[in-house]
């Protein structure tokens, strides 16, 4: 009996989504934008002390390659050949930090995650050798100096960490964001890994001019940091080199995005003043600004949108950055046990259908735009007898919605031109509640691709279009109509304002918490001088407990 034939269909792009949560593959027609398969494995993350936030690079790389493995495996099983894969993009979180040794292929160090707060003495100390009328750190890189970008965790390892100190002064170390480990890996390692990153990526770090699009002196100078442990910087959509292992050795990776910049690419928004929010573990509102480099006067960072072709012009964009959005959901789940499974949520919020006046600020890690106070942490506060788990639910999925109003705002007064409506993405837009929430608490349609997969396709799509792979055409006659799901305002804009005004009141109470010279407390005199929101969480731990004890859902 004849073997069934394989299914034509192609050709095929592959894209590497490697997020802070999980790690996926997946791959799409490039001539549909189709997702065929895909498979995801979820990460670990350590937390040794806190504020701080560590992953394995190890475990990402091999999370990468079972992706990969797994996805050309399901594609067998539906009669898919893996020949017709020609190309491979890559889309990862950013800001996070690796060092590595080149000679043996050996993290010297956890990789710092982008969320991680150790180095907020560094940023302090950093923030005294700034003259108070010549920014330049936030004139060359469009960033504020703060604990998120690369270069303070860089700086701070290279003064903790005696093994990368050793590796420095032998000429062992090389440094890179995920995209640069991921790259220098796949294509070979310590056997002619390709050390490079992309513009979007390198814009990160704060060691890079946006204008001049190259690795600042200046900059490296002011941090500390020797130029020669840098990655080479490419263009968003160009070969860098070719896959040296696996079921796909030999397919070349020839894009490289940051995730915001994949979902903007993957959105479509190609268009001076277009905008996209994603959804993921923290929430990010991109806006695209052409190619002028606008800077914020609210808090908002400039950064480069994606550059798709060697000799193609670089766009920019405004970004607004907020670190708690789905981890708030994760926090629920594996914190305070107070929901099963991330999918609760929705369920749990839907029963009640308010907060009633309970208001969740999830400053975790600080507060990012419009900001931009690392002392805050977080409160719920607003809490009565009545309150239930439903409640502080419903205003944690609240919080998303209020935290991308802010943001919005902020965007608008920027750009002078207030936004019509909210294209948006990421594995929160398939919650309703919040996406229903987020259009009264805006007060303008949000609208919702039914292809949820946005930032893997915007690396698909750079990867396919690359010179020499040219598979996927850019051309905007040729892309891909998606279908999109719309949600309008249900609210009157007065309760809307009305809501959105009490939860400034209750960012307010959860700034000005944290201080570097008590870390760990034990000032005598702390009760004296703490916020309100020490008082409001410590009721709302006892009720919670008093809850669990009693057997009370």
């Amino acid at each position: 009996m004849a073997a069934p034939k394989k299914a034509v269909v192609g050709p095929l792009v592959g894209a590497v989504v490697q997020g802070t949560n999980s790690t996926r593959f997946l791959v799409f027609n490039s001539k549909t934008a189709e997702l065929l398969c895909h498979h995801q494995v979820e990460l670990t993350q350590e937390f040794p002390k806190e504020g701080w936030v560590e992953q394995d690079p190890k475990e990402i790389l091999q999370s990468v390659y079972e992706c990969i493995e797994r996805t050309c495996e399901k594609l067998a099983e539906l009669n898919i050949n893996i020949a017709n894969i020609k190309a491979i993009g890559v889309s990862n979180q950013r800001e996070t930090t690796v060092i590595w040794d080149k000679l043996t292929g050996e993290p010297l160090y956890n990789a710092v995650v982008w969320l991680d707060l150790r180095t907020q003495s560094t940023v302090e100390n950093l923030s005294k050798k700034i003259p108070g009328n010549n920014n330049f750190v936030r004139t060359k890189t469009g960033l504020p100096l703060s604990t998120y970008f690369s270069a303070v965790k860089l700086r701070w390892i290279l003064d903790n960490v005696r093994k990368v100190q050793k590796a420095v002064e032998e000429g062992r170390a090389l440094f890179g964001t995920i995209d640069s480990w991921l790259i220098w890996s796949l294509t070979g390692g310590v056997n002619g890994g390709v050390h490079c990153t992309d513009v979007t990526n390198a814009s990160r770090t704060m060691l890079f001019n946006i204008h001049s699009l190259e690795w600042d002196k200046e900059l490296c100078d002011f941090f500390e940091i020797p130029m020669d442990i840098l990655p080479k910087v490419w263009s968003s959509s160009e070969i860098y080199g070719l896959m040296k292992a696996g079921a796909l050795e030999g397919v070349p990776i020839s894009g490289c995005l940051g995730d915001q910049s994949a979902a903007l690419v993957g959105q479509m928004c190609f268009q001076e003043g277009q905008a996209k929010n994603t959804y993921g573990t923290g929430c990010f509102l991109l806006c695209n600004t052409g190619r002028k480099c606008v800077f914020s006067e609210h808090g908002l960072l400039t950064t480069v949108a994606y550059k798709l072709g060697k000799d193609k012009p670089v766009c920019y964009a405004l970004e607004g950055s907020v670190a708690i959005a789905g981890a708030v959901i994760r926090w629920l789940r594996d914190n305070l046990g107070i929901i099963g499974t991330s999918e609760e949520i929705e369920k749990l919020a839907k029963e009640v259908g308010t907060s009633y006046g309970c208001y969740f600020i999830p400053a975790f890690s600080g507060l990012y735009a419009p900001y931009w106070d690392p002392s805050a942490r977080g409160i719920i506060c607003g809490l009565t007898q009545f309150t239930n788990k439903s409640h502080i639910a419903f205003a944690a999925l609240e919080a998303v919605c209020f935290q991308t109003r802010e943001i919005l705002d902020a965007m608008n007064r920027d750009c002078g031109i207030p936004l019509s409506h909210l294209q948006v993405d990421g594995g929160l837009t398939n919650n309703k509640v919040l996406m229903q929430l987020q259009a009264d608490i805006l007060h303008i349609p949000v609208i919702k691709s039914c292809m949820p997969e946005t930032t893997a396709l915007g690396a698909a799509m750079a990867a396919g279009a690359a010179e020499g792979v040219g598979v996927w055409s850019l051309k905007p006659e040729d892309l891909s109509t998606v279908m999109m799901e719309r949600f309008e305002p249900q609210i009157k804009a007065t309760e809307s304002e009305i809501r959105y005004s009490t939860w400034k009141k209750a960012v307010a109470k959860s700034m000005g918490w944290a201080t570097t010279q008590s870390p760990g407390g034990g000032d005598p005199n702390i009760f004296s001088s703490l916020p309100l929101g020490f008082f409001v969480v410590s009721s709302m731990i006892m009720l919670i407990g008093a809850r669990y004890i009693s057997g009370i859902p």
